[in-house]
């Protein structure tokens, strides 16, 4: 048995064909790829004898099993330790919209699921919403309608469509936007269910939902002030 995470690498945008090559060897092809811009200080690039770079910030889903692999190969064959090269860390996951849900992002590997991660008894919940682009109106709607206080949004790129779109019986556009979300975590499941609900796999959106632990806020001071009134 073993937890979920929602694994996210952070490179160049030159290392992003190495990077899901060297995944696809773990079994891993549906990444969700977003671009970024590097923020670090001049001197501290020039220390590490860097250049400002656009970035790229790849997301996919392995259990904790895999991970162990994976780390070792980022070490050894991707050489992940060498400044420059890129980061990748784990996020434990808390909570996914359903079956077929769950099988999309593992990609119908095989995964047991163990216990509930030691954050499960945090106050507020990342929800992440993935769908295809064009459809965060009616996704935000039917989250608001759930007491979700609002969503940013990122582009991504789906990689692995076409072996995920087994898991789920539906097709899937490679277009994507994710949505976040941080609400209270006592309004997680009511939030998810309107969203799968109304703009769920038997939707145009397609959307698909899970949450993830959040240990500290700041920011969300309107938010606890209605929840005392």
């Amino acid at each position: 048995m073993s937890e979920l995470y929602l694994m996210t690498t952070i490179s160049d945008r030159n290392q992003v064909r190495r990077f899901q090559a060297f995944y696809k060897e773990y079994g891993i092809e549906m990444l969700l790829v977003a671009l970024g811009h590097g923020t670090a200080a001049s001197e501290v690039l020039d220390s590490f004898g860097l250049e400002a770079s656009e970035k790229a910030v790849l997301f996919a889903f392995v259990s904790g099993e895999e991970w162990k692999r994976i780390k070792s190969g980022l070490q050894r064959q991707m050489r992940i330790d060498i400044p420059g090269i890129g980061i990748a860390f784990l996020i434990p996951m808390s909570s996914i919209g359903g079956r077929k849900q769950l099988a999309y992002l593992t990609e119908g590997r095989e995964y047991e699921k163990g216990e509930e991660s030691t954050l499960k008894d945090t106050k507020y919940e990342l929800l992440v919403v993935i769908a295809n682009q064009g459809y965060m109106e009616p996704i935000m709607d039917a989250a608001r309608q759930a007491r979700a206080p609002g969503g940013t949004v990122i582009h991504a790129k789906g990689t692995g469509v076409e072996k995920a779109e087994k898991f789920l019986g539906v097709s899937l556009a490679a277009e994507k936007e994710m949505i976040f979300m941080v609400t209270k975590r006592q309004d997680r499941n009511d939030i998810m269910k309107a969203i799968m609900q109304q703009a769920g796999l038997d939707s145009k959106a397609k959307a698909i939902v899970f949450s993830l632990p959040v240990t500290e806020t700041a920011g969300m001071r309107l938010i606890e002030q209605d929840e005392e009134e």
